[in-house]
């Protein structure tokens, strides 16, 4: 039995950690602790959760009393680093939410804490974990498209799940590194990890097109605005018990508002993106991100030298009808092949409940190497960070300008 506690009482630290294991996990796990710095949001979850689990807002009083195993790290994410380095210097675990941090600085306090304290940061990229992906990466290490050279990647986030970044703390780049590290993370480790390459340059552009800077008349939330009953974009979870409960009814504890106007102009960050990244082994990458789209899905194109994959996923639309998956695999010689997949059941297309049961009961095979680490932590977020970099000063921008690569080998 491994003691825990979480740090970061929100939307992903309840449903994800505190929930699982309070109630399917609690045979090999014990959540000894829940901290926030908003202690009635803290209260909140621990009221919904078998075992009247301790609260704190302290950190320090935290670790000194309950003395845990291992700390799970869901914070905002530009606190992540903080965090992850204190938990590391006392000696213990972290299991860290995407993304590992920010920013270069922060990434290397943790690289640096990492191998001082001889403890572990666990990456949760639950992407890796999703039974499409998964089958991605055993076609990849069959060797089907050959050495790759070439991939294309565009991802496509609807205005339902779209324009919720944008009402957020996510709203602000210094809060998550925008989108490009927030979200994209997920999707550069995806093709990190089915191609095996590490990146080494990226060129990007990025613009705020849709959302933000007073595009529409508005009020400051959701809430209070007279033209919610006929906005699009009105939040629409308001009176949903679990968010009245975490967040509307917390607000006088800290300020902060679950439903501010995606078309505030307080908004910095992106919500149309376009990179070209070069990999040190030699491929090269076109990836794009949209925030405003009609539908949500992805597309995924490898190219190698025997042949190419193709593969996508649709969550919303007429296309996410379709009850299977279809990847297609082309080779040089006109023969194409596909395989089809049955949609799996399950939040983030059955991802999350396959990452929870190896973080903790651990008792499944890893072939695929699924488990991340900071290595591979640090490289998905160094591409939105170089991205972030490029759009700012407008030019090509290496990783090893943001880090040395020296700190990346174990």
């Amino acid at each position: 039995m491994k003691n825990y506690v979480l740090i970061g009482a929100g939307n992903r630290g309840y449903w994800m950690y505190a929930d699982a294991i309070a109630n399917r996990y609690g045979d090999v796990a014990r959540l000894a602790g829940l901290m926030d710095v908003n202690e009635k949001r803290a209260r909140f979850v621990s009221s919904q959760l078998p075992g009247n689990i301790p609260v704190y807002t302290d950190y320090d009083r935290m670790m000194d009393e309950t003395r845990p195993d291992c700390a799970i790290i869901t914070t905002v994410d530009r606190f992540h680093s903080e965090y992850i380095v204190k938990t590391l210097d006392r000696g213990v675990d972290v299991i860290s939410e995407k993304p590992l941090t920010n920013d270069a600085v922060q990434l290397r306090a943790i690289l640096e804490a990492e191998r001082r304290s001889g403890k572990k940061v666990t990456v949760t990229f639950n992407c890796r974990y999703m039974p499409l992906i998964c089958r991605l990466k055993e076609l990849m290490n069959s060797g089907v498209v050959g050495e790759v050279l070439n991939v294309h990647f565009e991802w496509m986030l609807d205005t339902v799940h779209g324009a919720d970044y944008f009402r957020r703390w996510h709203r602000r780049q210094e809060n998550c590194g925008g989108l490009l590290v927030h979200k994209s993370t997920h999707h550069f480790d995806i093709v990190n990890w089915l191609i095996g390459q590490d990146p080494a340059e990226v060129f990007a552009n990025g613009a705020l097109r849709f959302y933000g800077a007073d595009r529409r008349p508005h009020g400051e939330r959701c809430s209070t605005c007279p033209r919610k009953n006929t906005c699009e974009f009105a939040y629409p979870e308001e009176n949903v018990p679990w968010v009245r409960g975490m967040y509307f009814d917390c607000e006088d504890a800290d300020g902060y508002y679950r439903d501010r106007c995606v078309f505030d102009s307080e908004i910095d960050i992106y919500d149309t993106m376009s990179l070209a990244v070069r990999y040190k082994q030699g491929a090269l990458m076109t990836y794009s991100l949209i925030a405003h789209s009609p539908y949500e899905g992805w597309r995924l194109c490898i190219s190698g030298t025997k042949g190419r994959l193709e593969a996508c996923e649709f969550d919303t639309g007429v296309q996410a009808a379709d009850p299977c998956f279809h990847i297609k695999v082309f080779d040089r010689l006109g023969g194409a092949m596909t395989y089809d997949l049955r949609k799996a059941e399950g939040s983030h297309g059955g991802g999350d409940e396959r990452l929870l049961r190896m973080l903790f009961r651990g008792d499944l095979p890893d072939p695929l190497g699924q488990f991340a680490g900071t290595r591979a932590g640090a490289m998905s977020i160094l591409i939105g960070i170089a991205a972030n970099t490029s759009i700012r000063e407008h030019r090509p921008v290496t990783l090893d300008e943001l880090i040395d690569p020296n700190m990346l080998e174990s």
